[in-house]
């Protein structure tokens, strides 16, 4: 695989980009650039350390959900996770779908530039149009903060997720924060759920890929088992620190400076792809 700085950098890239909306995907490729391409699944699996760090950040919300999940009227515990795991399983049927038709990663790099792109576009149309909307109105954008997750609201993150799956620089936590906001919720609404919704999402995808791999080559995986460990370890303490700031920042800041940067990522893509082309 690699040696052990090259992979405590990919994890720290891996934990800092996954639940920011600004693709994991796309800075794992710039990465690439320097250190080289590895194993898919080494990537996939890592990102198990990254939902270690959600359950420990939402590690109050988890404990309630748990706690009262016989509570299922509409916008209690056993209600939210009954749309948590519709999510996830229309996430799931849509991806066992893709693979079974034969979906796999671009190999090119301005796919996943262009949807850094858009996707940065559509997060600062967002913010303009909320600034707008609240320099015209008499009152604050304050309903959003009480909608609840609807079974359309569910099944539209689970879109978003395969959209992500489908286009990699459009980015999980991205198109579903995205989609979150564009139908209504707050900000901080969307991003829990997102990052609730990662949790299933990324450990089934990990244990997937890792099947596969173990199934294709297990003497290979298990001589990178330290690496991986290594991977995963870091992900999780870098990951957590950047989902306790992002609901920070979230706080006071809107989506705005993410939008600006996932174009300025997406340029970067599609600079190094045509130079490596033209070389």
């Amino acid at each position: 695989m690699r040696d052990a700085l090259e992979v405590i950098l990919l994890g720290i890239i891996e934990g800092i980009t996954e639940f920011l909306p600004i693709s994991s995907t796309g800075h794992l490729l710039l990465a690439e650039k320097w250190l080289g391409s590895q194993p898919e699944y080494f990537t996939v699996f890592i990102q198990s350390g990254a939902v270690l760090a959600v359950i420990a950040v939402f590690r109050d919300r988890v404990r309630e959900l748990l706690q009262n999940w016989r509570q299922t009227e509409p916008g209690e515990a056993g209600d939210y996770l009954k749309k948590l795991c519709f999510s996830f399983v229309l996430t799931s049927i849509g991806g066992l779908t893709m693979k079974e038709l034969g979906w796999e990663l671009p190999d090119e790099t301005a796919p996943i530039a262009w949807a850094l792109v858009i996707g940065g576009v559509m997060f600062i149309a967002f913010e303009m149009h909320q600034r707008k909307k609240r320099e015209t109105d008499s009152e604050t954008i304050e309903a959003e903060e009480a909608l609840q997750i609807t079974w359309t609201l569910a099944a539209a993150f689970a879109a978003a997720q395969l959209v992500a799956m489908a286009f990699p620089g459009a980015s999980r936590s991205g198109a579903t924060i995205l989609i979150g906001v564009l139908l209504g919720m707050s900000r901080r609404g969307a991003v829990e759920f997102s990052f609730l919704l990662g949790v299933p999402t990324l450990l089934a995808a990990g244990g997937y890929q890792l099947a596969s791999a173990l199934k294709e080559d297990a003497a290979a995986v298990g001589a990178h088992t330290g690496m991986l460990a290594l991977g995963t370890v870091v992900s999780a303490v870098t990951a957590f620190l950047a989902v306790r700031w992002l609901l920070g920042y979230l706080e006071r800041n809107t989506f705005m400076v993410f939008g600006w940067y996932r174009i300025a990522i997406g340029i970067a893509v599609l600079l190094l792809g045509g130079k490596a082309m033209a070389g």
